[in-house]
C-alpha cells in the first residue's frame, strides 16, 4: 500500500493574478507582508508557496525582505498543523 500523497493548497484569489505584474510595487509589499505574517503564524515556506502560487524560494527572499527570522530545517510542527 503507497503513502498517501498531502493535499496541496489551492491559491488564494487575491495572489491568482499576481504573476502576470511580477514587479509591481504594492502586490510585492502584499506578498512580503502576507508571508511574514503567516510564516510568523507557523505555516511552512511551502504552504505559504502554495497559497501565493509561488516556490518556496520565492518566500525565502519575501522573508529576508522583511527581516523576518527563519525557523531551523527541521524545526518542530508549527501551532496550526497541531490543531487539525
Amino acid at each position: 500500500m503507497p503513502y498517501p500523497s498531502r493535499p496541496t493548497l489551492e491559491v488564494l484569489p487575491a495572489f491568482r493574478d499576481d504573476r502576470k505584474h511580477q514587479s509591481a510595487q504594492e502586490e510585492v509589499r502584499r506578498l512580503d507582508e502576507f508571508a511574514a505574517r503567516e510564516y510568523a503564524a507557523g505555516r511552512s515556506l511551502r504552504e505559504i508557496g502554495e497559497l501565493t502560487g509561488r516556490t518556496q524560494t520565492a518566500i525565502r527572499r519575501s522573508l529576508d525582505r522583511t527581516g523576518t527570522p527563519r525557523r531551523p530545517r527541521g524545526a518542530s510542527r508549527s501551532r496550526i498543523e497541531e490543531q487539525r
